[in-house]
């Protein structure tokens, strides 16, 4: 029966040599559940498709093994962290190295990035937790707390806390705003291999070396639950999307815990051996191990295990359980923001770049392997969602199912085709068929788009009046293909001189916005060409874009600020708040009016962000960074 129940339940995925030297750490895509990074012995850290067999990317730099490895949260960079201590940073999009940190003393035992702001943190061999500013190379703090190495990291949802496990047994839980402890769990006899914060709730589970998981109430700070004794070390689990219950990757085997009572609901066998990291994307959970140079994927079907309530995982119905127990987490709240942080942190704490660390990073690299993976996935980004796919679409049983491919074009339109799409036509054998069937675009009503009479219900045309409206939108896009060539290529040619501003301002003036899209499109892909007088003209625009109902503007409208705020909003905070200076200074007058342009423009950008950030969907995740990035602004 054991058997028959783990054919259905869980398969492997696929077995592939990702090192030519044994692996050592391995990390998943926590959003997407796509994504693989494996680092090695050979010192390279390998990024891979799930269910690819091709490298997608090779990135080398470190001089020593990989030890630990984690992306951020929407998987746009990879830190690693090597046996001498030294850590880098790489940005997958630009396919370049981004940061090299060093500070620690010996081994890179764990890392988490931030939740929201550009933020890492490293716990070491050396006992030290240091939080680090990615966007400015610093150190901001160094927590020295534990007695024995730092086995793991976590930021709390919300980004407020920070917790950390260690090989002497305890969970420390920091303020991250105040630097300081807040509790100590000491419950585990044995070094505390994982932990995760619940979802949703003021809740934390850990798993041990001692064969235990344990849960903590972190409204009350004390523990609310045990698990019994497993057959190995507890060395990955995972709430589920919904927080109903907890999964536990043991060996060989996935058990399913629910709380409040204790209880293990149901025991998969899975063949992963020692599994290294787990995440959930769509009712299927993703289990990975490896032994020498090889990497080793599982998959379990989520929607056949047993879960509180006695039933199998409902996909569609959030499980209810916990809701009016505790606290739940505000996560635009956060107060890790960018300048209040380095403000708190000492000048002994804070580390400026040296030549040494610039040296490294000249000789890092990313050698991408595989250019088409690399295209699909990351070039550009909003040509491929990286979001979960639909249900039933990701691995079904025995089958490997690459990711989508994408279209190829010449020129790549922002304009959406709906602008242009002829009239709707009912053919007069299914007079029943309507376009409501389908999902509509976010952000778009169908309904602009479609004739007056398809309100008043389908019209049945004969074959002449049917190609007659087919031939009328027909010419209407070649139209408006051939005037936005000739725009395009008008701007090409001031393209060529070098100076992107002036492009910009031609686009502007030329009254079609999809030009200026095309445009920041390009832009957002080389932030080497943004200056500041750049941002006073496309500020304006972008607080269009925000506002417009095509979806592929308002997310490149998104894209083009948060990089400005990014790379400008700390060089217009210091010239806004630096004391008059003494004499004439041109220089320094223009860039003042320049930032003073550029702050009113961002505060009405900023009332317009908060409107749209109760939005839900892709976009409401946008706002809401956007939001988290404009909050100094209020100060």
């Amino acid at each position: 029966m054991a058997g028959a129940h783990a054919t259905k339940t869980s398969w492997r995925l696929q077995e592939f040599v990702a090192h030519s030297s044994n692996v050592s750490c391995l990390a998943l895509g926590r959003s997407s559940g796509r994504l693989l990074a494996t680092g090695g012995e050979d010192c390279k850290v390998n990024i891979w498709g799930v269910n690819k067999s091709n490298c997608i990317m090779s990135l080398t730099g470190h001089n020593n093994p990989v030890e630990c490895i984690q992306f951020n949260s929407s998987e746009e960079q990879v830190a690693a962290g090597s046996q001498s201590g030294s850590l880098r940073v790489w940005d997958l999009e630009a396919a370049k190295i981004l940061r090299s940190l060093s500070g620690h003393k010996a081994n890179i035992t764990s890392l988490d990035f931030h939740p929201f702001g550009d933020y890492l943190a490293s716990g070491s061999m050396d006992t030290n937790i240091k939080v680090w500013d990615v966007r400015r190379k610093g150190c901001v703090f160094t927590y020295k707390s534990h007695s024995q190495a730092v086995r793991y990291l976590a930021f709390s949802p919300d980004g407020k806390w920070l917790a950390s496990a260690g090989d002497d047994s305890t969970i420390k839980l920091w303020d991250v705003t105040a630097g300081k402890t807040i509790t100590e769990f000491t419950a585990h006899t044995a070094a505390v291999n994982i932990i995760q914060f619940h979802p949703n709730e003021y809740l934390l589970a850990s798993g041990s070396s001692d064969r235990t998981i344990k849960l903590w109430d972190l409204e009350k700070f004390k523990m609310i639950g045990s698990s019994d004794v497993e057959t190995g070390a507890v060395r990955c689990v995972v709430f589920d999307p919904d927080g109903g219950c907890l999964y536990s990757g043991a060996s060989d085997s996935l058990r399913v815990y629910g709380w409040e009572p204790d209880r293990c609901f149901d025991v998969v066998p899975v063949g992963w051996g020692k599994v290294a990291d787990m995440a959930i994307c769509h009712d299927k959970l993703i289990g990975l191990s490896h032994q020498q140079t090889n990497v080793s994927s599982y998959l379990v079907d989520l929607t056949r295990v047993k879960r509180p309530g006695g039933a199998v995982v409902q996909p569609t119905e959030p499980s209810p359980k916990g809701s009016t127990l505790r606290r739940s987490y505000e996560r635009p709240m956060t107060t890790c923001s960018g300048p209040q942080r380095v403000k708190q942190s000492s000048e002994s704490e804070r580390r400026s770049p040296s030549s040494e660390d610039e040296k490294e990073e000249n000789e890092s690299a990313a050698e991408i392997r595989n250019a088409d993976d690399y295209h699909e996935i990351f070039q550009p980004r909003n040509a491929i969602s990286r979001s979960p796919p639909k249900p039933g679409d990701l691995f079904p049983p025995h089958s490997l199912i690459p990711l989508p491919q994408l279209k190829k074009h010449p020129i790549a339109m922002s304009t959406p085709v709906q602008r242009v799409e002829p009239t709707v036509v009912s053919a007069p054998p299914r007079p029943t068929a309507t376009a409501t069937t389908a999902a509509e675009p976010i952000g778009l009503n169908v309904a602009d788009f479609r004739p007056n009479s398809f309100h008043k219900g389908p019209e049945v045309l004969g074959d002449e009046e049917a190609q007659s409206q087919i031939k009328k939108g027909h010419d209407t896009m070649c139209v408006m293909l051939s005037s936005r060539q000739k725009n395009l290529e008008a701007v090409k040619a001031v393209w060529g001189s070098g100076d992107v501003k002036n492009c910009l301002d031609m686009a502007v003036a030329m009254n079609d916005r999809s030009i200026v899209v095309d445009l920041l499109n390009i832009v957002n892909l080389k932030p080497v060409l943004w200056k500041l007088d750049l941002c006073t003209s496309i500020l304006p625009q972008i607080e269009e874009l925000l506002q417009s109902k095509y979806e592929s503007y308002v997310q490149t409208g998104c894209m083009s600020l948060k990089l400005i705020l990014k790379r400008f909003w700390p060089l217009i905070s210091e010239t806004l708040k630096a004391p008059p200076s003494l004499g004439v200074d041109i220089t320094r007058e223009e860039r003042l009016q320049k930032c003073k342009a550029c702050f009113k423009q961002l505060k009405n950008l900023s009332n317009v962000v908060k409107t749209k950030a109760d939005q839900v969907g892709r976009h409401g995740s946008a706002f809401k960074e956007l939001q988290l990035l404009l909050a100094p602004l209020d100060y």
